[in-house]
């Protein structure tokens, strides 16, 4: 059984964050290529951004800490600490408002 403290990850990601020159900080929690579910924490330092991309499959997004709009199209949702969002199909982007930790989970399609 693996087992991950969601707190001390936030804590650490912000940190990590706050620093790095593209102002975000990522760690896949579980999966990755070789499976389905992939659960990656991502923080983002206030002001910077995901850019717009696709989705590999279904995918939410909970809002561990802070503040994000996410953005597809002409639609945006925003989502502060206990918010799930679910990712839309179709092209989509993410700002941080301010310093912002969310957890992404995705199923990735099987091709």
């Amino acid at each position: 059984m693996q087992k991950e403290s969601l707190t001390a990850l936030v804590r650490h990601h912000l940190e990590t964050a706050s620093t790095s020159s593209s102002g975000r900080s990522a760690h896949t929690i579980y999966g990755g290529h070789e499976r389905v579910l992939r659960q990656t924490l991502v923080a983002l330092r206030a002001g910077s951004n995901l850019d717009e991309h696709e989705s590999p499959g279904e995918a939410t997004l909970q809002v561990l800490h802070g503040r994000v709009t996410l953005v597809a199209g002409k639609d945006r949702w925003n989502g502060s600490p206990g918010d799930l969002i679910v990712i839309p199909d179709s092209r989509h982007a993410l700002e941080a408002v301010e310093d912002s930790v969310v957890l992404l989970t995705v199923a990735v399609r099987i091709r």
